[in-house]
């Protein structure tokens, strides 16, 4: 069993490296059709892989779930565009394109014409891996539908396909008319009536509460055009693009933002402490029960933070970022291209000490972006007379949401070390925080190695039970903490850009387990579940950094 374990896992692993080696080949050319013979790698290697995300992938039926979720990761629209093109920031925010943002990536893309996407690429590698990846999925579920629909003699469509494209075109639909649509559509998708219908809904948006239809007949229209009338879907990467991967243009410019703010306040020569994390669990451990003192009267720390994680809040969420940006927050918000906020925490604001460290926050990284952004903020600032100003930094914490391998959703891991998927690059390091930080609180802790993966949507569970099961004692995946890492110790143990002695905590919680059947990060997000671990995590790091400056 454990040799079948084994080489199951290395199918898995030569998978993954045939993936990105064929993205890279790709990049260097500048194209590919993916779905003629330059493109067939990486379909076959994907369904080789069968990542865990992406469900039924290599089965003849469509994959529900994983259609949604690559849905709400890519444009609105994207299934009705045969060119779809890859750029830098090349100046489209300032033209008449009106622009697309994804419900859950942030990135920049623009409808050209009725043909044509472009998706802004600004986030460095992983962001490519990322959408070449989803796209494939997504090619590979419009030929099963293509599949469905023609009939023995290859010319002649099913009578389903003709009932969809009726219903598709219709801008609304009674329940009678729906139900008769979904009917046809099951058909052709080879799932049931009540798995089309269960999952109808959730891919409805403002305006358009049948786009699901929509989805289905543009996948299938686009792999007909091409089957019957050659009319190629391409996928291509701008000059500008290929230049520029790589040179952190993005990431200089984000990091140089930040320390001119720091200098306009005087801040510079401060005790700094960064933290990666979202945008709201800091300033709410900060100055939540400040601001709302009425509503936090006989409130439990946890209703606070539950209370104001809730879509209905606004108001409240308003309330205490109001109050903190006049008792020294100052937000930052991108302009590079990074897509990565910053909030800035002038401490002596409410510590009434003069010399209270600063607190940086940064929102999240993707994948190697993080190496970037790391980088570049962690380099000494040059001022106006171009002379060299090192920054203080005296600690860098990591919180972030990670797959984990044994536990279940909002429990808690607690890393010793990261090792970079595919590679021989591994980075232990002395974690701040612990396991009996975390004691005592009714959530689950694990401590030991983590993966960063190349991608989260390429892991399969052959895969990840043998990272689980080997003496590599990963306790879960996530996408950013190897290259973090890489970046802090090659700023203090070469460059000498930052102490030696900085620092350095990471703490995770767990948005899935992609090892168990219905809890990977398709089935949903995590809810209130994620409230508890995320400021508990948030209350250590902060407790730390008050700590260091008494």
């Amino acid at each position: 069993m454990m040799n079948n374990q084994r080489s199951r896992a290395q199918e898995s692993t030569a998978a993954i490296e045939r993936i990105y080696i064929t993205m890279k080949h790709f990049l260097i050319r500048g194209f590919y059709k993916p779905m003629g013979v330059s493109g067939k790698t990486l379909r076959e290697s994907l369904l080789a892989l069968r990542p865990e995300i992406y469900g039924s992938i290599a089965e003849p039926k469509v994959e529900l779930e994983g259609l949604l979720y690559v849905m709400e990761r890519l444009p609105l629209g994207i299934e009705e565009c045969r060119f779809l093109n890859l750029t830098s920031d090349e100046g489209y925010a300032n033209s008449h394109f009106q622009v697309i943002i994804p419900q859950k990536r942030r990135r920049n893309c623009y409808r050209i014409d009725k043909e044509q996407m472009n998706i802004e690429i600004t986030r460095g590698r992983s962001d490519i891996y990322d959408v070449l990846t989803h796209l494939t999925f997504l090619f590979i579920e419009a030929q099963k539908i293509m599949n469905s629909i023609l009939l023995e003699d290859g010319i002649s469509l099913s009578r389903d396909w003709e009932k969809l494209k009726l219903a598709a075109k219709k801008p609304t639909l009674t329940r009678i008319e729906k139900e008769i649509a979904i009917t046809h559509t099951a058909n052709i998708l080879g799932r049931t009536f009540k798995e089309v219908y269960s999952i109808y809904d959730s891919f409805a948006i403002e305006n358009d509460e049948n786009r699901f239809l929509k989805i289905v007949y543009y996948l299938g229209q686009l792999a007909l055009n091409e089957h019957v009338d050659s009319h190629k879907r391409v996928i291509t990467f701008s000059p500008v693009l290929r230049e520029r991967l790589g040179h952190h243009i993005h990431g200089e410019l984000w990091a140089n933002t930040i320390k001119s703010n720091l200098e306009n306040k005087g801040l510079l020569e401060r005790k700094i402490h960064i933290i990666s994390a979202n945008m709201h669990s800091v300033m709410n451990t900060l100055y939540a029960k400040q601001a709302l003192k009425q509503f936090c009267k006989d409130k439990s720390n946890l209703e606070i933070f539950e209370a104001l994680s809730r879509r209905e809040n606004e108001n409240l969420r308003q309330k205490v970022e109001d109050y903190a940006l006049k008792h020294g927050m100052t937000f930052i918000k991108d302009s590079s291209g990074t897509n990565i906020d910053v909030q800035l925490f002038d401490l002596s604001q409410m510590t009434n000490q003069e010399e209270a460290p600063v607190i940086i926050v940064m929102d999240y990284a993707f994948g190697e972006q993080a190496y970037e952004s790391m980088d570049e903020l962690l380099k000494p600032f040059k001022n106006k007379e171009q002379a060299k100003q090192y920054l203080n930094i005296d600690s860098i914490s990591i919180m972030g949401k990670a797959g984990i391998l044994e536990g279940g959703k909002g429990d808690i891991m607690i890393p010793t070390a990261h090792f970079f998927e595919g590679t021989a690059d591994n980075y232990p390091f002395q974690n701040q925080l612990n396991i009996k930080d975390f004691e005592g609180y009714d959530l689950n802790v694990f401590g030991g190695s983590m993966v960063t993966v190349l991608g989260t949507s390429l892991q399969n569970k052959d895969l990840l039970e043998f990272f689980h099961d080997s003496t590599w004692n990963v306790i879960g995946l996530e996408m950013e903490g190897a290259h973090y890492q890489k970046a802090i110790q090659a700023a203090a143990r070469l460059r000498g850009n930052i102490s030696s002695n900085v620092k350095v905590g990471y703490a995770y919680y767990a948005s899935d387990n992609p090892l168990e059947t219905g809890s990977t990060l398709a089935s949903g997000g995590l809810g209130t579940t994620g409230v508890k671990p995320t400021y508990l995590i948030t209350e250590k790091i902060i407790d730390q950094i008050m700590k260091s400056n008494n």
